[in-house]
Protein backbone atom coordinates (compact mmCIF):
# COMPACT_ATOMS: atom_id res chain seq x y z
CA UNK A 1 0.00 0.00 0.00
CA UNK A 2 2.82 2.18 0.67
CA UNK A 3 4.25 1.40 -2.34
CA UNK A 4 1.45 2.35 -4.41
CA UNK A 5 0.92 5.87 -2.48
CA UNK A 6 4.57 6.50 -3.66
CA UNK A 7 3.88 5.40 -6.91
CA UNK A 8 0.93 8.10 -7.18
CA UNK A 9 2.96 10.45 -5.47
CA UNK A 10 6.02 10.29 -8.30
CA UNK A 11 3.40 10.12 -11.06
CA UNK A 12 1.39 13.57 -9.31
CA UNK A 13 5.11 15.15 -9.17
CA UNK A 14 5.79 14.05 -12.97
CA UNK A 15 2.12 15.92 -13.88
CA UNK A 16 3.26 19.16 -11.64
CA UNK A 17 6.35 19.30 -13.14
CA UNK A 18 5.01 18.82 -16.92
CA UNK A 19 1.85 21.26 -15.96
CA UNK A 20 4.10 24.28 -14.59
CA UNK A 21 6.25 23.93 -17.88
CA UNK A 22 3.65 23.54 -20.37
CA UNK A 23 1.58 26.65 -18.92
CA UNK A 24 5.29 28.66 -19.52
CA UNK A 25 5.54 27.31 -23.07
CA UNK A 26 1.48 27.93 -24.02
CA UNK A 27 1.76 31.22 -22.56
CA UNK A 28 5.03 31.93 -24.30
CA UNK A 29 3.62 30.77 -27.32
CA UNK A 30 0.39 32.79 -27.30
CA UNK A 31 2.06 36.46 -25.98
CA UNK A 32 5.42 36.10 -27.63
CA UNK A 33 5.51 33.67 -30.77
CA UNK A 34 1.85 33.31 -32.28
CA UNK A 35 0.48 36.44 -34.51
CA UNK A 36 -1.90 39.10 -33.65
CA UNK A 37 -5.68 37.99 -35.60
CA UNK A 38 -5.50 40.99 -38.73
CA UNK A 39 -9.18 41.69 -37.40
CA UNK A 40 -9.53 41.38 -33.93
CA UNK A 41 -5.29 42.15 -32.78
CA UNK A 42 -4.80 40.75 -29.38
CA UNK A 43 -8.06 40.38 -27.76
CA UNK A 44 -7.75 37.26 -30.14
CA UNK A 45 -5.58 35.44 -27.87
CA UNK A 46 -8.05 35.37 -25.50
CA UNK A 47 -9.22 32.33 -28.16
CA UNK A 48 -6.95 30.03 -26.91
CA UNK A 49 -7.68 29.66 -23.19
CA UNK A 50 -11.52 30.05 -24.03
CA UNK A 51 -11.27 26.56 -26.69
CA UNK A 52 -9.18 24.95 -23.89
CA UNK A 53 -11.54 25.56 -21.38
CA UNK A 54 -14.34 24.59 -23.48
CA UNK A 55 -12.66 21.29 -24.20
CA UNK A 56 -11.66 20.47 -20.75
CA UNK A 57 -15.59 21.02 -19.46
CA UNK A 58 -16.44 18.69 -22.74
CA UNK A 59 -14.16 16.09 -21.29
CA UNK A 60 -15.08 16.50 -17.98
CA UNK A 61 -18.64 15.60 -18.67
CA UNK A 62 -17.89 12.84 -20.71
CA UNK A 63 -15.65 11.30 -18.32
CA UNK A 64 -19.25 11.65 -15.78
CA UNK A 65 -20.51 10.03 -18.41
CA UNK A 66 -18.95 7.22 -19.13
CA UNK A 67 -18.27 7.08 -15.01
CA UNK A 68 -21.95 6.95 -14.58
CA UNK A 69 -22.66 3.91 -16.45
CA UNK A 70 -20.05 1.79 -14.88
CA UNK A 71 -21.18 3.04 -11.52
CA UNK A 72 -24.54 1.95 -12.42
CA UNK A 73 -23.15 -1.55 -13.32
CA UNK A 74 -21.00 -2.26 -10.20
CA UNK A 75 -22.28 -0.08 -7.79
CA UNK A 76 -18.62 0.96 -6.38
CA UNK A 77 -19.00 4.56 -4.90
CA UNK A 78 -15.12 5.27 -5.34
CA UNK A 79 -16.58 5.45 -9.13
CA UNK A 80 -19.06 7.95 -8.00
CA UNK A 81 -17.23 9.76 -5.95
CA UNK A 82 -14.37 9.81 -8.99
CA UNK A 83 -17.21 11.50 -11.11
CA UNK A 84 -18.31 13.81 -8.74
CA UNK A 85 -15.35 15.25 -8.53
CA UNK A 86 -15.28 15.36 -12.62
CA UNK A 87 -18.43 17.23 -12.63
CA UNK A 88 -17.17 20.21 -10.32
CA UNK A 89 -13.83 20.60 -12.82
CA UNK A 90 -16.36 20.65 -15.77
CA UNK A 91 -18.93 23.96 -13.67
CA UNK A 92 -15.62 25.26 -13.12
CA UNK A 93 -14.33 25.06 -16.90
CA UNK A 94 -17.96 25.92 -17.73
CA UNK A 95 -17.90 28.97 -15.95
CA UNK A 96 -14.32 29.93 -17.22
CA UNK A 97 -16.32 29.38 -21.16
CA UNK A 98 -18.94 31.52 -20.27
CA UNK A 99 -16.39 34.77 -18.72
CA UNK A 100 -13.78 34.35 -21.40
CA UNK A 101 -16.68 34.03 -24.26
CA UNK A 102 -18.16 37.61 -22.93
CA UNK A 103 -15.10 39.46 -22.93
CA UNK A 104 -14.63 38.36 -25.98
CA UNK A 105 -17.60 38.53 -27.09
CA UNK A 106 -17.56 42.67 -26.18
CA UNK A 107 -14.06 43.18 -28.26
CA UNK A 108 -15.91 41.42 -31.18
CA UNK A 109 -19.33 41.93 -31.24
CA UNK A 110 -19.80 45.08 -29.15
CA UNK A 111 -21.99 43.17 -26.40
CA UNK A 112 -21.35 40.81 -23.58
CA UNK A 113 -24.01 38.77 -24.25
CA UNK A 114 -26.30 37.64 -26.79
CA UNK A 115 -28.94 34.80 -27.55
CA UNK A 116 -26.81 33.25 -30.03
CA UNK A 117 -27.06 29.06 -30.37
CA UNK A 118 -23.54 28.22 -28.81
CA UNK A 119 -24.06 30.26 -26.16
CA UNK A 120 -27.41 29.37 -25.76
CA UNK A 121 -26.76 25.96 -25.01
CA UNK A 122 -23.42 26.56 -23.15
CA UNK A 123 -25.32 28.50 -20.24
CA UNK A 124 -27.83 25.16 -20.21
CA UNK A 125 -25.31 22.91 -20.31
CA UNK A 126 -24.01 25.26 -16.92
CA UNK A 127 -27.27 25.17 -15.36
CA UNK A 128 -27.50 20.96 -16.08
CA UNK A 129 -24.57 20.32 -13.98
CA UNK A 130 -25.07 22.32 -11.03
CA UNK A 131 -28.55 21.11 -10.99
CA UNK A 132 -26.32 17.82 -10.91
CA UNK A 133 -25.03 18.58 -7.41
CA UNK A 134 -28.62 19.91 -5.85
CA UNK A 135 -29.75 16.61 -6.56
CA UNK A 136 -26.99 14.68 -5.07
CA UNK A 137 -27.25 17.51 -1.95
CA UNK A 138 -30.71 17.12 -1.59
CA UNK A 139 -30.80 13.43 -0.92
CA UNK A 140 -29.03 12.07 2.28
CA UNK A 141 -28.85 8.34 1.09
CA UNK A 142 -25.07 7.91 -0.26
CA UNK A 143 -26.40 5.36 -2.36
CA UNK A 144 -29.76 6.81 -3.71
CA UNK A 145 -27.89 9.80 -4.47
CA UNK A 146 -25.06 8.00 -6.38
CA UNK A 147 -27.74 6.14 -8.20
CA UNK A 148 -30.10 8.95 -9.25
CA UNK A 149 -26.48 11.60 -10.23
CA UNK A 150 -25.11 8.71 -11.95
CA UNK A 151 -28.31 8.59 -14.18
CA UNK A 152 -28.44 12.69 -14.35
CA UNK A 153 -25.18 12.22 -15.77
CA UNK A 154 -25.74 10.43 -18.54
CA UNK A 155 -28.74 12.19 -19.46
CA UNK A 156 -27.14 15.34 -19.10
CA UNK A 157 -24.53 14.63 -21.17
CA UNK A 158 -26.77 15.44 -24.28
CA UNK A 159 -26.22 19.03 -24.32
CA UNK A 160 -22.60 18.53 -24.95
CA UNK A 161 -22.67 17.40 -28.55
CA UNK A 162 -25.53 19.73 -28.95
CA UNK A 163 -23.67 22.56 -27.50
CA UNK A 164 -20.41 21.65 -30.00
CA UNK A 165 -22.87 21.21 -33.63
CA UNK A 166 -25.04 24.31 -32.64
CA UNK A 167 -23.15 26.25 -35.27
CA UNK A 168 -23.49 23.99 -37.64
CA UNK A 169 -27.60 23.18 -36.92
CA UNK A 170 -28.46 26.67 -36.61
CA UNK A 171 -26.08 28.27 -39.55
CA UNK A 172 -25.03 31.00 -36.51
CA UNK A 173 -22.63 33.61 -37.86
CA UNK A 174 -20.85 34.75 -34.84
CA UNK A 175 -18.93 31.40 -33.71
CA UNK A 176 -16.61 30.64 -36.41
CA UNK A 177 -16.25 27.05 -37.06
CA UNK A 178 -12.96 26.00 -36.40
CA UNK A 179 -13.07 22.42 -36.88
CA UNK A 180 -14.70 20.59 -40.02
CA UNK A 181 -17.30 22.86 -42.09
CA UNK A 182 -21.12 24.20 -40.86
CA UNK A 183 -23.78 24.27 -43.04
CA UNK A 184 -23.87 27.02 -45.70
CA UNK A 185 -20.49 28.61 -45.02
CA UNK A 186 -16.80 27.76 -45.89
CA UNK A 187 -14.80 25.33 -44.03
CA UNK A 188 -13.40 26.18 -41.24
CA UNK A 189 -9.55 26.53 -40.26
CA UNK A 190 -6.69 28.86 -39.31
CA UNK A 191 -3.25 29.94 -39.62
CA UNK A 192 -0.53 26.78 -39.13
CA UNK A 193 1.07 28.97 -36.11
CA UNK A 194 -2.29 29.04 -34.32
CA UNK A 195 -3.24 25.90 -34.75
CA UNK A 196 0.31 24.60 -33.11
CA UNK A 197 -0.72 26.88 -30.26
CA UNK A 198 -4.28 25.71 -29.69
CA UNK A 199 -3.17 22.18 -29.99
CA UNK A 200 -0.74 23.12 -27.68
CA UNK A 201 -3.06 24.90 -25.03
CA UNK A 202 -5.53 21.73 -25.27
CA UNK A 203 -3.02 19.43 -23.93
CA UNK A 204 -1.69 21.62 -21.26
CA UNK A 205 -5.60 22.14 -19.99
CA UNK A 206 -5.52 18.38 -20.02
CA UNK A 207 -2.79 17.95 -18.00
CA UNK A 208 -4.26 20.25 -15.79
CA UNK A 209 -7.52 18.46 -15.55
CA UNK A 210 -6.24 15.34 -14.55
CA UNK A 211 -4.32 17.40 -11.39
CA UNK A 212 -7.70 18.77 -10.79
CA UNK A 213 -9.08 15.51 -10.64
CA UNK A 214 -6.85 13.59 -8.69
CA UNK A 215 -6.90 16.39 -6.29
CA UNK A 216 -10.45 16.63 -6.08
CA UNK A 217 -11.17 12.68 -6.02
CA UNK A 218 -8.58 12.44 -2.95
CA UNK A 219 -10.36 15.32 -1.06
CA UNK A 220 -13.75 13.22 -1.59
CA UNK A 221 -12.40 10.12 -0.86
CA UNK A 222 -11.02 11.58 2.73
CA UNK A 223 -14.50 13.07 2.90
CA UNK A 224 -16.04 10.10 3.14
CA UNK A 225 -13.91 8.25 5.41
CA UNK A 226 -14.58 11.44 8.00
CA UNK A 227 -18.28 10.69 7.55
CA UNK A 228 -18.17 6.95 7.85
CA UNK A 229 -15.70 7.25 10.91
CA UNK A 230 -18.79 10.18 11.99
CA UNK A 231 -21.34 7.92 11.51
CA UNK A 232 -19.60 4.71 13.66
CA UNK A 233 -19.06 7.06 16.60
CA UNK A 234 -22.76 7.91 16.59
CA UNK A 235 -23.94 4.03 16.39
CA UNK A 236 -21.49 3.49 19.20
CA UNK A 237 -23.19 6.30 21.20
Amino acid sequence: MIKNFNNQKQIMNIAEVLLLAGMLFVLYLIFLWVPEDKRLGIVQKIFYFHLASAWTAFLAFFIVFVLGIIYLINRNIQIDLLASASAEIGILFTTLVLITGSLWGRSSWNVWWTWEPRLTTTLILWFIYIAYFLIRDSIEEPEKAARISSVYGIIGFIDVPIVFMSIRWWRSRLHPVVFGEGQGRSRGGMDQDMLITLLFSLAVFTILFLVLLHLSYKQKIQAAEINSIKQDIRHQL
